[in-house]
């Protein structure tokens, strides 16, 4: 009689995807909202279920971001330091990660996916109908806000910063913090990076436990919309993935490229056919994390990339280069706060900016970080979270997107420090002091 083990597999029905779990929650609220439609007990108890959901989220923001960054730079140091090859990498990645943010913005502004007709969206798709409570929140975000962002960086409280959700002051301290660990002697900066090392773990593993609850609050956020408006928010929801595809594309297929020609001096196309493999491999995990092997495989083996150089830069950029995310953040807000007929300032779209690439470098690498992220950019701004159920119907299929365009611009990061320290044979093409010679 054999006494082989027995798989998981052959035991019974095995667990879907989380993603494929949240879809069937968006089906399910799709049909339970349009069946039931408008009950008061039926909207107020889904209500109750999408608070819970986001109130947790809110409870790991803080922790999560604090421990996300200290580790995260205490990480950089451990791989090398902030020497010349870091602070070129650095340099590149909150450079290309403000273009993307720019890029983004632009695009929500001149497609507008929030306006209906002239009017706001908010209304007819089951935001809030007092949206003055919302503009009074944000209505003194004018020209002085602009240099309110500065004050905001350095609060004089940072406990009361957190308990206010300033995340600006918190990612700030965090920075500043995660620095002057690496001027502690070896043992202290060694338990240091052990504790806040640990206490990003903790915090990753609450965040996983919380998002094994995402579909139950995707029901709760969505179905409450379905069940007042109908099928009034496919309109906006479809001119909001346009310009977000749009936004990704002119980052991908433009901005990127002219910084492979014209800094790292090398072709684009040839840049793209090396990548391939990662670009869907990352389009089909939608995880930077996953694609990694292949990516430092594409440019070692087919970019000629050497190993120095993909060893620090390439795992740096799984944590802190996020373009496509903060690009999709910062979108997000602008089109929750057109649905409320908000129009943003000047200064409280710089807010919006700065927070989205701070935020993106804190939160990177931990599951459905974009939306972690998006709560607390509009805590900052002032906008309620409630939005954020309206862009969950879309999330999957624009996270494929923004991680195919995060691990893109990772590689044209390794690419472009390689050329700038001079390596040979990059892309075939000779050093870029060989080739000023010539």
């Amino acid at each position: 009689m054999s006494t082989a083990p027995v798989s998981d597999e052959s035991r019974g029905w095995k667990m879907p995807a989380l993603h494929w779990q949240v879809a069937a929650a968006l089906v399910a609220a799709a049909v339970a909202g349009s069946l039931i439609g408008p009950q008061p007990d039926f909207i107020a108890g889904c209500t109750f279920v999408g608070k819970i959901f986001l109130n947790a989220l809110k409870m790991v923001v803080v922790p999560l971001i604090v421990a996300a960054i200290i580790s995260g730079l205490s990480s950089v140091a451990d791989a090398g330091g902030l020497g010349r090859m870091g602070l070129k990498t650095l340099g590149y990645y909150l450079g290309t990660g403000l273009l993307a943010i720019v890029v983004g913005l632009l695009f929500i502004n001149l497609l507008s996916p929030g306006i209906i007709d002239g009017k706001p969206a908010g209304p007819s798709i089951g935001l809030a109908q007092d949206t003055q409570a919302v503009v009074g929140k944000i209505e003194d975000k004018g020209a002085g806000e602009f240099l309110k962002v500065f004050e905001l960086m350095f609060p004089p409280n940072i406990i009361e910063a957190a308990a206010d959700g300033q995340m600006l002051g918190l990612i700030c301290f965090s920075l500043l913090f995660g620095a002057f660990i690496m001027k502690l002697p070896e043992k202290a900066a060694t338990v240091q990076r052990q504790f806040w090392s640990g206490l990003y773990d903790v915090m990753t593993g609450m965040t996983r436990l919380i998002m094994m609850f995402a579909p139950i609050g995707v029901f709760g956020l969505v179905s409450p919309i379905i069940a007042q408006t109908g099928w009034a928010a496919a309109g906006p929801l479809a001119k909001f993935v346009a310009a977000v595809l749009l936004a990704l594309s002119t980052h991908m297929f433009i901005t990127l490229p002219l910084v492979l020609r014209f800094v790292a001096r090398v072709s684009p196309l040839a840049h793209f056919r090396a990548m391939w493999p990662a670009i869907t491999t990352a389009f089909s995990t939608s995880s930077s994390a996953a694609t990694l092997p292949v990516t430092i495989q594409c440019m070692e083996d087919k970019a000629g990339v050497p190993k120095s150089v993909t060893s620090f830069v390439l795992p740096i950029g799984t944590t802190v280069n996020t373009d496509g995310s903060a690009l999709y953040e910062g979108a997000v807000v602008m089109f929750i706060a057109q649905c409320y007929g908000i129009d943003l300032s000047f200064g409280a779209q710089f807010l919006i900016v700065s927070t989205a690439l701070l935020t993106a470098i804190g939160v990177a690498g931990i599951p459905s970080a974009s939306l972690v992220a998006i709560a607390v950019i509009l805590g900052a701004v002032g906008l309620p979270l409630e939005g954020i159920g309206l862009v969950l119907a879309v999330d999957r299929v624009l996270d494929m997107c923004r991680t195919s365009v995060n691990v893109f611009g990772d590689s044209c990061c390794a690419v472009t420090v390689a050329r700038l320290e001079g390596e040979d044979g990059v892309l075939g093409e000779p050093s870029l002091r060989a080739s000023r010679q010539a």
